[in-house]
């Protein structure tokens, strides 16, 4: 049978490989952090906002890769729920930065422990050196994809 070079093999694309990968995780770290009344999205808020203060809910969206509209209703949730707090009037221009409470540092924490742990999993068979080779890898493909260079 000739070879169709049209054609993605499933098997053997770094692609499909890519997105098997990282729909494991979602699943790994959705498992983990449901008993922690969190969802992965809500997880990248807070660990967002404790590494980069700060940021608007733009910024927030994109890291978080969602929605500026679904980031803010994630805001208002984790505002009304004790998480985040935001000044009632924006200091500059129309954004209005939301920092973490207590609350929600403690509940941070128990997330960021809990993927924690999903991470080690996922990395378990691999050497420091095969890590590290496979972050380079990764981090140049979404240079190349986004035209980085």
């Amino acid at each position: 049978m000739p070879h169709d070079h049209a054609r993605i093999e499933l098997e053997t694309s770094l692609g499909y490989s890519l997105k098997e990968a990282s729909s494991a995780l979602r699943i790994a770290m959705e498992a983990v952090l449901r008993p922690l009344g969190m969802t992965v999205t809500h997880y990248s808020c807070l660990e967002l906002l404790a590494q980069r203060p700060g940021l608007s809910n733009s910024e927030l969206a994109r890291g978080a890769f969602v929605t500026r509209q679904s980031m803010n209703v994630l805001l208002q949730s984790l505002e009304r729920d004790g998480y985040v707090t935001r000044p009632p009037e924006a200091p500059v221009g129309k954004v209005l930065p939301a920092e973490l409470t207590p609350l929600g540092r403690r509940r941070l924490a128990e997330a960021s422990a809990a993927v924690r742990g999903v991470e080690e999993r996922m990395l378990a068979g691999m050497t420091a050196a095969e890590q590290d080779a496979a972050f380079r890898a990764l981090r140049s493909m979404v240079r190349s994809l986004r035209g980085d260079e």
